[in-house]
């Protein structure tokens, strides 16, 4: 006897159940929609639009940091306020994908103990793919599906490895840079980039012996933001210090984000970022689709192959090969 075939999902079900805040149906919807199987697409296509549809009040807000500065446990703690004064609060924390075998860690859930015991609180971790800015391939759709099933705060973690943090900026409302004092890279070891995409630095693990270093280095960084040209956002970008093993600035540092979010509607930023979000994702999927199409090709694949080996011999250039190729 043959396999029992496995049970096709009821996409209509599924949608039911993110819109109820069913956290096993938003799991299984975001599986989908982070698949790759040509068979998922419409499927996936389905989810998103229904998704869409549902209004929501949401603050999307993107945490970065490097790897050691406390991103998981400041997460915790954020969340644990923010639930505990009547949010929801959906977490994509972003794994780094190993590029030898291409597994994930997904280790946020086990560094987030309290959190994903908490009724109130959803934390999906995803594997980054190697994918361009740190953040994973769907996250993008993943905060559409979490704000249709309730959840008011999104919070995008990145790998935070100071490159490339454009994606998330693309996708959140709320910039938030963590880093830490006595690390060796205050201002000279961070980009410049960073620091004006930033809407708030906060300085973690102001604790201990570590207070009078973490005040200094809040000092640094203020000094240098007022060295950067005014936001479009007309917000200036604060600094701030705190401890997320003790919870202190944790409280101020959400009163800061609401402040933000205040001024940003006045000026209606907060909208017209959305908007502007909106197409730039339009012309990234594009571009993402015409590339996977075109490697995909088995003419491109061929003749890929032959113009590499033609470079090798110096018989070609990277421009004649690329004009060869795109005319195809």
């Amino acid at each position: 006897m043959g396999e029992t075939p496995k049970k096709r999902l009821n996409i209509q079900e599924l949608i039911s159940g993110i819109v109820n805040g069913d956290i096993v149906s938003l799991s299984k919807a975001i599986t989908i929609i982070e698949s790759d199987n040509i068979n998922d697409k419409s499927d996936s296509n389905k989810i998103i639009s229904s998704c869409i549809k549902e209004k929501s009040n949401s603050i999307r807000i993107g945490i970065t940091g490097v790897p050691g500065v406390g991103k998981s446990t400041f997460i915790e703690t954020l969340g644990d306020h923010l639930t505990s004064i009547g949010h929801k609060v959906a977490v994509l924390a972003i794994d780094p994908t190993s590029s030898v075998n291409h597994g994930s860690i997904l280790g946020d859930k086990t560094r987030m103990s309290t959190l994903v015991n908490n009724k109130n609180a959803f934390i999906r971790p995803s594997p980054t793919s190697s994918h361009y800015g740190g953040v994973a391939k769907r996250t993008r759709e993943s905060i559409i599906l979490c704000e249709a099933a309730g959840y008011d705060i999104i919070l995008v973690e990145t790998v935070g490895v100071g490159q490339n943090e454009i994606s998330v900026s693309e996708m959140v409302d709320f910039f938030l840079l963590l880093k830490l004092s006595g690390a060796g890279d205050e201002l000279q070891g961070i980009k410049r980039g960073i620091i004006e995409m930033a809407d708030a630095i906060i300085i973690n693990k102001a604790d201990g012996d570590n207070i009078e270093n973490s005040n200094k280095a809040k000092s640094e960084f203020a000094m240098a933001i007022k060295l950067y040209p005014i936001k479009k956002s007309k917000w200036t970008p604060k600094v701030m210090t705190c401890s997320s093993i003790n919870s202190s600035g944790i409280k101020p540092i959400w009163e800061l984000i609401l402040e933000y979010i205040s001024v940003t509607n006045e000026n209606n930023f907060f909208n017209q970022n959305r908007k502007n979000q909106n197409k730039y994702w339009l012309l990234q999927t594009i571009n993402d689709k015409l590339q996977s199409n075109f490697f995909g090709n088995e003419k491109i694949k061929k003749e890929l192959e032959k113009q590499y080996n033609l470079l090798d011999k110096n018989k070609t250039t990277p421009f004649a090969a690329a004009e060869i190729l795109l005319k195809i």
